[in-house]
């Protein structure tokens, strides 16, 4: 009986100190994981893995002492105290390193965003101003059939009103549009080689009147300087013949090119007139869903903008012709019909036209009249051009075209220099156009914005997405 009681209390024994041992390794653990969290350093807990032991092996010897009797003879060997071991020390804490967007100042980030989509829209300009220069002419023919289908159409309308088919309709006022622009350009061309040999006679007249007048005048101009003016001048052309016979021959070139170009702009002017809606349909397909109903909109809006300022041109330039070619008509100047022909096509030009052609009237008067005379063609010139600046254009054209004058001297410069005359023509209409449909397409968006629909587009995203919106996670947000 008491070798029983003495092997039970040796079991007992053992018992509690793996029971202790298996503390300790939790305390451990448990030391180990609070160390990790910020702010805590492993500081906040108590080693619980001794008191716990020493709590076991007090429970184990009260029980063994019990099973054993108050009468037992066998002492228990001595049971050694665990060793509390000291808990490890937690690693210092690292201070976080916060996000490097959020260290960036606001103004900053947005700037960087700014610049990266600016240079992708310089980029993609810059692509696209490549490869209309390559196809310059299939663009230009394209727009001036734009411009024509913008005149022609209302006369299609009225046919179409008064009864006749679309098909009828359109051939009958492409015929009569194409066969007026072609007796007008005829028109000119014979004025011209009509009036060539009296302007050449007169333009000598004329020179011969200014030498004299430079020999008579107080500037001191002797004839022996004037002759070497003219022994220069003829000198250099006849150095530069080669030149002058290779820009004949780039004439020619541009002869061809101009004549291509008229019938590329004449049968899309056809196909405008006759299928414009369809055009617009399958065009309107290839814009996202997302932004085709604002497309929508803008679009029908843009097509008013061209007509009224197509329609609006030609009644102002028509105004010009008129007046400025009576006037230069009454005063004798010769060749007063072409000279009208050119001011009404050069009111095409906005501004610059107007000065050019009006230039153009002066010269031929002074070198054909005399100073006096062409005085007064420049002010029969100016009296027009401001009547035409500050009572035609605003009650004709209106609001819908209104472009700053500056718009319009910068835009004429720039598609010049792209393009020619003909990128001078264009661009005015094209900078209207695009300043309506830039404003329906902003006015709709803050409709839809008003309405709950949202913002068209995506909402703020990266760098600038920092601050900008709370933080879903939070939820005092």
């Amino acid at each position: 009986m008491a070798k029983r009681e003495g092997w039970l209390g040796r079991l007992g024994n053992r018992l509690n100190r793996m029971e202790a041992r298996l503390n300790e390794r939790r305390a451990e653990v448990e030391a180990e994981s609070s160390g990790d969290l910020p702010g805590n350093g492993g500081r906040g807990r108590a080693p619980a893995g001794p008191s716990r032991a020493s709590a076991a092996a007090a429970a184990g010897e009260s029980g063994a002492s019990s099973a054993s009797g108050t009468a037992t003879a066998v002492a228990a060997p001595p049971v050694a105290a665990p060793v509390a071991h000291a808990p490890h020390l937690a690693a210092p804490t690292v201070p976080t390193r916060p996000d490097p967007a959020s260290v960036v100042p606001w103004g900053m980030r947005v700037a960087a965003e700014a610049s990266w989509r600016l240079l992708l829209l310089a980029g993609m300009l810059w692509v696209l101003m490549k490869v209309i220069s390559e196809v310059r002419l299939v663009v230009l023919a394209f727009a001036a059939a734009m411009l024509v289908t913008a005149m022609l159409q209302p006369f299609v309308v009225r046919l179409r009103r008064l009864g006749l088919p679309r098909g009828l309709a359109t051939a009958v006022t492409a015929i009569l549009g194409f066969v007026v622009i072609g007796l007008v350009g005829w028109f000119v061309v014979w004025q011209v080689m009509e009036n060539l040999d009296d302007l050449s006679d007169r333009v000598r007249d004329g020179i011969n009147e200014l030498k004299l007048w430079a020999l008579d005048s107080p500037f001191h101009v002797t004839e022996k300087q004037i002759n070497d003016i003219a022994k220069n001048l003829s000198e250099t052309i006849g150095t530069n013949t080669e030149q002058i016979t290779s820009a004949g021959l780039q004439g020619v070139t541009v002869l061809v090119e101009v004549l291509t170009g008229i019938l590329l702009a004449m049968f899309s002017t056809l196909f405008l007139l006759y299928d414009g809606k369809r055009i617009w349909t399958w065009a309107l397909g290839l814009v996202p869903a997302a932004a085709r109903a604002g497309v929508a909109g803008a679009g029908p809006r843009a097509w008013r903008t061209l007509t009224a300022y197509v329609r609006g041109t030609v009644i102002v330039a028509l105004i010009d012709a008129i007046f400025i070619g009576l006037g230069i008509y009454f005063l004798d100047v010769p060749m007063a019909v072409p000279l009208a022909v050119f001011i009404f096509l050069f009111a095409f030009i906005p501004l610059v036209g107007a000065v050019v052609s009006g230039a153009l009237a002066v010269v031929v008067a002074l070198v054909t009249q005399g100073v006096f005379t062409a005085l007064m063609v420049l002010l029969v010139v100016l009296a027009v051009q401001q009547i035409e600046g500050h009572v035609l254009q605003p009650f004709i054209l209106g609001r819908a075209v209104r472009v700053h004058p500056l718009a319009v001297v910068l835009s004429v410069a720039a598609g010049g220099m792209i393009a020619g005359i003909g990128g001078a023509v264009v661009a005015v209409p094209l900078v209207a156009v695009t300043n309506t449909v830039v404003g329906y397409l902003k006015a709709y968006s803050r409709d839809q914005h008003h309405l709950g629909a949202g913002m068209i587009g995506p909402g703020p995203h990266g760098s600038t997405a920092l601050g900008g919106v709370p933080d879903r996670e939070d939820p005092t947000a």
